[in-house]
């Protein structure tokens, strides 16, 4: 039976609601409105002054060659750190939803990393890795291997990318376990009985079950490289060397904070903004269709 509670009123379910939707307009609606303005408009690096420019901005961005080259980078590094995260998260709550001793305390310690700040994930890769300091840096170079992040691009992505992937880790261990848990035992039973084991099992059957889960955590795994990785990429590289870590959300900041262009850095923050409301509503669309079968 469907249970709902009724008002005899609109106060108490307006006061009720009151105090979210205060959060959604001071933290996420004004901001949203300010960056839409400022993008339509060029400041004065020192706020004395401002002119309205309408979509200028937005064409000076999609015409600049490194702006798009940006772009295509961070696609790229949002493409590797969820495959990273997800793939690794995935084979680690398969093992930790088996039958073992002390499964308990493993998932414990899994889910630790993710309370990590990113700028604390950071240090402790630098720990790891840097060449002059880092453990398995100093290793390296010692063995022959040329590792310095600090003028090679391609380390430095890689670098960047395995610290985003394993501070998300945890929060997509979370999930993937809880939907191994959620599959029907019978239905694995079934499949051992005919025959159906290990790798085949697995392909055939409990992954497709996991299509739902999947699929919000690949749009929550581009969402979290594409802006909650800030931290991590600048306290490691700033977005170097050269341009070759810089992602959109480094380059909103540089331009913005650093190179005081207000009106590019907003219309920067618009186009993020956007595509994270394509990817939710893609998100929505699919997991409602799925909730429909």
């Amino acid at each position: 039976m469907d249970r709902r509670t009724t008002f005899d009123g609109w106060l108490l379910p307006a006061l009720l609601v009151l105090p979210q939707l205060l959060l959604t307009i001071f933290f996420f609606l004004w901001p949203a409105a300010e960056a839409l303005w400022s993008s339509l408009t060029t400041t004065d690096p020192f706020g004395q002054g401002w002119v309205f420019v309408g979509l200028d901005n937005f064409k000076d961005l999609f015409s600049d060659p490194l702006y798009i080259q940006t772009i295509l980078r961070t696609v790229a590094f949002c493409a590797v750190v969820s495959v990273l995260a997800m793939s690794v998260a995935l084979l680690l709550a398969v093992f930790a939803d088996r039958e073992i001793r002390g499964r308990a305390i493993y998932r414990t310690l899994l889910i630790w990393p993710y309370a990590v700040a990113p700028a604390m994930a950071a240090v402790l890769w630098l720990f790891l890795l840097h060449p002059q300091f880092g453990l398995l840096g100093r290793w390296l170079n010692r063995h022959g291997i040329d590792w310095d992040y600090h003028v090679n691009g391609g380390q430095a992505f890689a670098l960047v990318a395995l610290s985003s992937a394993w501070k998300q880790v945890s929060y997509d261990f979370i999930f993937f376990l809880a939907g191994l848990q959620s599959v029907p035992r019978a239905v694995i039973e079934a499949a051992r009985m005919d025959g159906a084991r290990g790798w085949y099992r697995f392909r055939t059957i409990t992954f497709p079950l996991l299509a739902p889960t999947t699929f919000f955590l690949l749009v929550v795994n581009l969402v979290y490289a594409a802006f909650d990785t800030f931290g991590t990429i600048w306290a490691l590289t700033q977005g170097g060397p050269g341009k070759d870590t810089e992602t959109l959300v480094i380059k909103v900041y540089r331009d913005g904070m650093v190179n005081q262009d207000i009106g590019g850095s907003a219309a920067q923050s618009v186009v993020l903004m956007l595509g994270v409301i394509a990817l939710t509503a893609l998100q929505f669309r699919f997991l409602g269709r799925r909730r429909e079968v």
